[in-house]
């Protein structure tokens, strides 16, 4: 029997994203952060689950445990890229100011061995999960190897897409009764209804190549609704503006002679976040 020294020693001969507790006092080591609350995800009792861009699983596992019946986990970027290989490439473009080619990650820097597979693998195991793995890309696979899905998790995959609304029609194709679509967002100050869509290109976003797409919220719904979305929820929006003191007579006087353009009362700060929304068929 494997104490839990040895299975700690075991967990952490892998490189995790996701911190996952594997039970008896075993914890990955994730790097990533987890973005979602209770909030984030519907009743999955007894409803069938699909997760694109499982990685290491941690969202795959945590909808079994939540009760689902069926949980595919769909990868194939996180499990078969040499991302060392590709960060070099990366650094040797931002060295000479180019744009790297994205076409390279699956030649050049593919794996078909796919060991980012092996950690999903060792957590389906020590967990004995009944969790399948499915190897494939989402944006260009045949849909009905896959078949249709009650709950479909999105997490984490569309900024990374450069069509983003071909891939989301795709989500809709492919659930039955919601997504849950968590992504990169932007609110932008004095903008806060505006249906927008930031595009980012050379690592203009963190330094990564692979982000693409950043949508304020309004964008996020405008995006899902014109992918076949026949509603759409906000589960985690943009931050909440700070309040603001009403100007008083005299500073609202002052401002008119002045010509000083008033304030952005009731917007809060331009900033990144996290959104999540649940879009319904």
């Amino acid at each position: 029997m494997t104490s839990q020294e040895e299975l700690q020693t075991q967990t952490d001969a892998y490189g995790w994203f996701h911190t996952i507790d594997l039970g008896n006092g075993v914890v990955t080591k994730g790097l990533g952060a987890h973005w979602h609350t209770a909030e984030t995800f519907p009743d999955l009792t007894g409803r069938s689950v699909l997760d694109i861009g499982a990685f290491d699983g941690y969202y795959s596992f945590l909808a079994e445990r939540n009760g689902a019946t069926r949980v595919v986990a769909l990868d194939h970027y996180a499990w078969g890229i040499d991302f060392g290989a590709r960060q070099r490439y990366w650094n040797e473009c931002i060295a000479s100011a180019t744009l790297p080619d994205p076409g390279r990650d699956l030649t050049d820097f593919w794996l078909p061995e796919l060991p980012g597979r092996r950690p999903f693998e060792f957590a389906k195991a020590t967990l004995n999960s009944e969790v399948e793995a499915v190897v494939g890309d989402f944006a260009t696979m045949d849909l009905d190897v896959l078949g249709p899905f009650d709950v479909v998790l999105y997490l984490g995959v569309l900024y990374h897409m450069q069509d983003p609304l071909s891939c989301l029609r795709r989500v809709r194709m492919i659930t039955t009764e919601v997504a849950v679509i968590e992504t990169e967002a932007v609110h932008l100050e004095g903008h806060d209804q505006a249906s927008l869509v930031q595009f980012h290109a050379g690592g203009s976003l963190r330094g990564d190549f692979g982000n693409w797409y950043v949508p304020t919220i309004e964008g996020l719904h405008a995006l899902c609704r014109a992918a076949g979305f026949s509603s759409v929820h906000t589960i985690m929006g943009p931050p909440q503006a700070p309040p603001v003191a009403p100007e008083s007579r005299r500073i609202r006087l002052g401002r008119r002679i002045s010509g000083l353009p008033r304030s952005h009362n009731g917007s809060a700060p331009s900033m990144n976040y996290r959104a999540v929304v649940h879009a319904f068929v």
